[in-house]
This record gives C-alpha cells, sequence and structure tokens, in this order.
C-alpha cells in the first residue's frame, strides 16, 4: 500500500517510527564520520590525563553542577577569543568522559581559566564570590573548606577511563590515593580549575 503524506501524518504510529527512522539516519550520517577524523580523535601537542588530584576536583565540579552555568566551549568568533582566548578544538577532549561543553553562560566559560588566577583567588572566589567579584550571582562553597575528599574510589573511577582510552598507567593508578591524602575538596576544585585548557592557552 502506498503511504501519502497526508496518511502518514493522520496515523500516528506510522509518523512516530518514520520520523525515528529519518532523525536515526541523520544522526549516523552526522556522528559516525567524526569517529574516523583524526582531528576528533587524536589529542592535541601537550595534552596530558587529569591527574588523580585533578580527577577528583572534576567530580567535584560535575557534583555541585558548575557545568549548569559555565560552558567549557569557545567558538570560533572574535568576540569569544579575545575575551577567552584560542577557540576549543576537538583534540582538546578527548579524555573527557563526560564532555563538559554546554552552552548555557549564567557565568564565564571556563575553557582557558587555568593559570588566569592565583589559587588564592578561586579559594576566596570559591567560598565568597563576591569578595572578588561584588557583582557575581554565583552561590558560595564554603562548606568545600572543610570537606575531606574520598579517596576510596578513585583507582576504580581511573581504571574505568583507561578502558575508555585514557593512558592511564599502573603506578598513577597506584599512587592515587595517596596523592588525594590530605586534600579537601576544595583543593581538588582549584587543581582541576587550574587545569582546564593549558594545551592551546598560549596558541592565540
Amino acid at each position: 500500500m502506498a503511504f501519502t503524506q497526508e496518511k502518514i501524518e493522520r496515523n500516528v504510529g506510522w509518523l512516530i517510527v518514520l520520523t525515528l527512522l529519518v532523525v536515526s539516519v541523520g544522526g549516523l550520517l552526522e556522528i559516525v564520520p567524526l569517529f574516523f577524523q583524526k582531528s576528533t580523535t587524536t589529542p592535541v601537542a601537550g595534552l596530558k590525563p587529569y591527574n588523580a588530584v585533578q580527577l577528583a576536583g572534576r567530580d567535584i565540579y560535575i557534583r555541585e553542577g558548575c557545568n549548569n552555568c559555565h560552558s567549557q566551549m569557545i567558538r570560533p568568533f572574535r568576540a569569544e577569543t579575545e575575551r577567552y582566548g584560542h577557540y576549543s578544538v576537538a583534540g582538546e577532549f578527548v579524555y573527557d568522559h563526560p564532555f563538559l561543553w554546554g552552552s548555557k553562560r549564567t557565568g564565564p566559560d571556563l575553557a582557558r581559566v587555568g593559570g588566569r588566577y592565583s589559587d588564592e583567588w578561586h579559594r576566596i572566589h570559591l567560598i565568597n564570590p563576591r569578595a572578588v567579584v561584588p557583582e557575581s550571582i554565583m552561590p558560595a562553597y564554603p562548606w568545600l573548606e572543610n570537606a575531606p575528599v574520598d579517596n576510596s574510589t578513585i583507582q576504580a573511577r581511573m581504571r574505568t577511563l583507561r578502558k575508555l582510552g585514557v593512558p592511564y598507567t599502573d603506578e598513577e593508578i597506584a599512587e592515587a590515593p595517596k596523592a588525594l591524602q590530605g586534600k579537601t575538596e576544595l583543593d581538588v576544585l582549584i587543581a582541576y580549575l587550574q587545569s582546564l585548557g593549558l594545551a592551546l592557552k598560549d596558541r592565540n
């Protein structure tokens, strides 16, 4: 039986099935080729996986919802590169699981925030944002200063990431819990922020 557009639009079942088919084929045609492009799968020169401290800080960043207000992707437009630095490239994120690109910017983009401010500036900013940026609407995170980092799961996390292609060595995984000893959640979050965007930071 020949299906006309009118018949398809009147039959909800067929409309759903055919819409999903079109979206699936279109998605495959857009996404699959990216897995075979070296520019999207090869790390940029100088890129290193997050060490144990930075990785723990990334988990805190996600847990506290920082990625809901801060993007980590600079678009290739003059207004963006003049403010934030070199535009983001795929090779910077090959070790990121999950990606934190985002599109909502209640706060500024953080893709190149590494090294822009001192550790002490970040410490003050996270404890009381208005102490350094009076007009800030960012919430304060004072409890992170006294919360010790849980180092019991870091090795399992790194082993899982290694299965996904992050080149952690056995030695790095073995020493991970020790690297987190005595660290607070604030310490590791700052370490993560200070690691962002360094591989391409000086290529403006």
